[in-house]
């Protein structure tokens, strides 16, 4: 299965909507900083342990991301997310760089 890239614009849609669950494919420090608002920390390492726990509803709408296109995490992640039989999987590749450049606001902490 393709996983299909979104755009900012649909990015800020969907989560506006409540209609996907947003995570990012970062080391924890870099969620710490900045993240896209209510995004799920799921480092790329750790697809396989951690998304049953956070992501229960295959069928749901998950948007991965990481920093920016230089960064290959969302795309290793969401590819393992539909290997585990994720149906709804979309990258971000623009990421949190793309994000706080748009001016969007982002949450920090964990």
């Amino acid at each position: 299965m393709a996983v299909q890239n979104l755009s900012r614009d649909e990015v800020k849609q969907k989560l506006d909507s409540g209609k996907a669950a947003v995570v990012e494919a970062l080391p924890e420090q870099y969620y710490k900083e900045a993240h896209l608002p209510g995004a799920l920390l799921l480092p790329v390492d750790d697809v396989d342990a951690l998304a049953p726990g956070l992501l229960p509803d295959k069928d749901a709408e998950v948007i991965v991301y990481c920093t920016g296109t230089t960064c290959s995490n969302s795309g290793i992640a969401a590819e393992r997310l539909a290997e585990l039989g994720y149906s709804k999987v979309f990258t971000y590749k623009d990421g949190k760089e793309d994000w706080i450049g748009g001016g969007l606001p982002t949450e920090s902490g964990v």
